[in-house]
């Protein structure tokens, strides 16, 4: 304890008198408790304007308390998995006056992010990956000779769905290292846990009275004075072999783990105690805690997966109600919702179609299915690789499964995507929810990479509509008419009011101009403004608007070969890219023209939607601006 910095245990202490996070260990339990109603407060009133994810944070309050308090960050290494969870952990290490500027641009981003603050230890955004990052840090300090520190994982049960998470503790287990697992037990993952290991959980819930009771008196006999520590190592061994003998042991034992738990994640005292024993042992110890996502906001306790993740206000108007909840966190019309409505349709007509997500029914729409058609509706849990072999095997038996995935975790299942379905040609569509930029969620989040992987699978074919009715038109060609493996690539959000562009309309051409724009999905509606501010600037040129992305359509190249001035509108990453793929098409075609691209090129932070646009040279200003030069550009 720094006895500089000790404070009066009646006296309340608030978040801006705190050196952080060391002055956290000197506090007394009453001035912890009404430390977490604060951050509660901070966080309910905060979030709600910004956007991000409440319900998950309110639900580690005392647990993220609780690891400050025990163990010495960044010396100790915490790693959050998935991330999504970790406002917390940048309040209580001094981040909480950039807390309004959560997920905005040049602000505190969403996850861990090492270039934020040497706190943030691991850059996270994606589930199950924390077990195998801090067992890699465990490692790194036993060779290094450094014994006295600890690596620590934060892991939701959610995240126990994911198979990465037991190849990290399968490893882990076999070591030595001071590596403690925080299971955060809330039964709630985005959607509710599905599968044997939930169940499993719920077991061990239920039969925890003697786990409880050993930490509880190894913690009292290891404060005896002199020979506690002594005592406390016999009693360990002894009870362990008792126990071996006449319990049988958790899985996570079994691993090679010392169990502990479960333990309310809400009382202070009992986590302080749980991690005083964990850290005693010095070996990879996993710490069961259980807590209740979106504790303390009522609406957010009754309905923690619609409070899971919520939108930013606009216009700087508060509709929050804060006793009655947020009435703009309805759902709304979206391409998510209308994939799932006609996905739906498509399966009354159709038996065979089955529909799979990982652990997002309701983030791509699939809660319509389900309602529907529940025999044939698979949540797998967050685990896409199976999600992926799964289908294929559907498939091979004569289904015809749509997996629903954001795209940025479908890149996890690129191996089976080849190997399980694709080598064997079987027909089953891939519907990539938030392809493009999604915004506030940053680099781990945004939608660009799907195109450049996908395009390499050989015999693949990819949609990527620009409207809710090309969506409708797409899904029912994919499921429907086409075989292989079909991508549907869509955005985040809604569809524009009014679309310029009539639905499936590949070309629109003004007579006299020698420049072509080129583009797909959303960002189409971009090109088509510019075509017509350009027109209104006296330069006129056509749009040519592609639904099938890839392979690239001849009939567009063709179109295409005619003008001796491109200008390619990509919102997606530059290599590998559709604009590549059609300039490399039209020069086999003997094209020699003036060519520019614009695409993105890197990862792309935080921000809203219209802010990573231009951040990446994608607004509309940039491209009208790109769209004239090159049609003052002349040939070499």
């Amino acid at each position: 304890m720094n006895k500089e910095r000790q404070f009066s245990v009646q006296k309340a202490v608030r978040l801006a008198e705190l050196d952080l996070p060391s002055d956290l260990k000197n506090l007394s339990y009453p001035q912890c408790s009404a430390l977490c109603d604060e951050i509660r407060s901070l966080l309910i009133g905060t979030v709600l304007k910004t956007g991000g994810h409440l319900a998950s944070n309110l639900g580690v309050v005392e647990l993220t308390l609780a690891l400050h308090r025990n163990f010495d960050s960044p010396k100790d290494r915490i790693v959050w998995d998935v991330g999504h969870q970790a406002y917390v952990h940048k309040i209580l290490t001094g981040r909480a006056d950039a807390l309004p500027k959560l997920r905005q641009a040049d602000g505190l981003a969403g996850f861990p992010k090492p270039s934020e603050s040497e706190h943030d230890t691991f850059i996270t955004g994606h589930s199950s990956t924390a077990i195998s990052a801090a067992f890699g840090m465990a490692e790194a300090m036993r060779i290094s000779g450094d014994h006295d520190h600890y690596a620590i994982a934060v892991v939701g049960d959610g995240a126990m769905t994911g198979g990465l998470a037991y190849e990290g503790l399968n490893n882990a287990g076999k070591s030595r290292s001071n590596l403690v697992v925080i299971l955060n037990d809330n039964n709630q993952a985005i959607s509710k846990n599905v599968g044997a290991i939930a169940k499993y959980l719920t077991k061990i819930r239920s039969s925890s009275d003697y786990v409880r009771a050993k930490w509880k008196l190894e913690s009292v006999i290891r404060k005896a004075p002199a020979i506690g520590d002594q005592m406390a190592v016999k009693l360990k061994s002894a009870k362990d072999k008792l126990r071996k003998n006449i319990v049988q042991t958790t899985i996570f034992e079994d691993l090679g783990f010392v169990y502990l738990g479960p333990v309310d994640g809400h009382d202070s005292e009992a986590l302080d105690e749980v991690l005083e024993v964990a850290k005693d042992y010095r070996r990879p110890v996993l710490v069961h805690v259980q807590t209740t996502k979106g504790k303390g906001y009522k609406p957010a306790e009754e309905n923690p997966g619609e409070y899971h993740g919520v939108p930013r206000e606009h216009h700087g108007i508060d509709r929050i109600d804060l006793d009655s909840g947020n009435p703009e966190l309805s759902i709304d019309e979206c391409f998510s919702t209308v994939f799932g409505k006609e996905l739906t349709q498509l399966g009354k007509r159709d038996t065979k179609i089955c529909a799979v997500t990982a652990a997002m029914k309701y983030g791509t729409g699939l809660q319509f299915f389900y309602a529907a058609h529940p025999n044939r509706f698979y949540d797998v849990g967050i685990a896409e690789q199976h999600a992926v072999t799964f289908c294929a095997a559907l498939a091979s038996m004569g289904m015809t499964p749509v997996f629903a995935v954001y795209s940025t975790f479908l890149q996890r299942a690129f191996d089976q995507l080849i190997h399980d379905a694709a080598i064997a040609r079987y027909h089953m569509v891939l519907g990539v929810d938030r392809a493009g930029i999604v915004g506030e969620d940053g680099e781990t989040h945004q939608g660009i990479f799907d195109i450049p992987y996908l395009t390499v699978i050989p015999g693949i074919r990819i949609y990527s509509p620009a409207c809710y009715a090309e969506l409708q038109l797409c899904l029912r060609k994919a499921v429907c008419e086409d075989d292989g493996l079909v991508a549907l690539r869509y955005p985040r959000g809604k569809e524009s009011e009014g679309f310029p562009i009539q639905p499936d309309t590949a070309f629109m051409h003004l007579e006299g101009t020698d420049m072509l724009l080129v583009s797909y999905g959303k960002i189409s509606e971009r090109a088509y403004h510019v075509m017509e501010n350009m027109r209104n600037s006296g330069v006129s040129c056509g749009l040519l608007k592609l639904t099938t992305v890839f392979p690239i359509p001849e009939d567009a190249v063709k179109i295409a070969k005619q003008y001796p001035k491109i200008c390619f509108i990509e919102e997606g990453y530059q290599a590998g890219g559709i604009a590549e793929k059609f300039a490399s098409a039209l020069m086999n075609a003997g094209w020699r023209g003036i060519w520019k691209a614009r695409t993105i090129d890197g990862f792309v932070q935080q921000g809203s939607v219209n802010e990573c646009l231009k951040r990446v040279g994608l607004s509309e200003d940039a491209l009208l601006a790109c769209a004239e030069e090159l049609a003052h550009e002349q040939p070499s």
